[in-house]
């Protein structure tokens, strides 16, 4: 890990999600049995969230809110938004 980097994590009912700033995004990645999937969204924080199956994945969809995008990550592992540990630090990606 870089200077410029951050990293946070966070664990409950399986899953496990790692909060991390690089020099041009913030992410938020979750891993289960599940599968995994990402959250992403520019360092400067004021673009749409980007969902992703994987941190450096292929974009699935944007999102204005926090809570949408929520929604579809929990989605692809098949559980709900409710589930997802959210480190302190992401809690206040989205517009």
């Amino acid at each position: 890990m870089t200077d410029t980097e951050r990293a946070t994590e966070s664990t409950a009912d399986g899953i496990t999600a790692h909060y991390r700033e690089t020099e041009s995004e913030r992410v938020l990645t979750f891993e289960s049995a599940g599968g995994t999937a990402a959250i992403a969204q520019n360092i400067e924080g004021y673009a749409m969230l980007k969902v992703r199956p994987t941190a450096d994945g292929d974009e699935l969809e944007r999102y204005y809110g926090f809570d949408m995008a929520l929604d579809h990550a929990a989605e692809l592992l098949g559980t709900t938004p409710s589930a997802l540990p959210v480190p302190e630090a992401a809690a206040d990606m989205g517009m």
